[in-house]
């Protein structure tokens, strides 16, 4: 089994809804260095479709999303 690796940094937007959580993640990316994680955690159903979309946009790779109990963890590589 591969260990995943540890998120440079890590993005608690629980309760926070459009467009925070595009916007906080767009600063975060921006202040990352090429190759670094960002976990992003978030409860609006929003950024299912927006922080994919944001993704593409910049030209970042969204590594996985996972859902549990209404809430959401997008793991984004730089």
């Amino acid at each position: 089994m591969e260990q995943e690796e540890t998120p440079k940094r890590r993005l608690d937007l629980l309760g926070f809804f459009c467009p925070v959580p595009v916007h906080e993640t767009r600063k975060a990316l921006s202040e990352m260095q090429e190759g670094e994680l960002l976990e992003v955690l978030g409860d609006d159903p929003e950024t299912l479709h927006d922080l994919p979309t944001l993704c593409d946009r910049i030209g970042v790779e969204l590594l996985n999303v996972e859902e549990a109990f209404g809430e959401y963890r997008f793991l984004i590589r730089k």
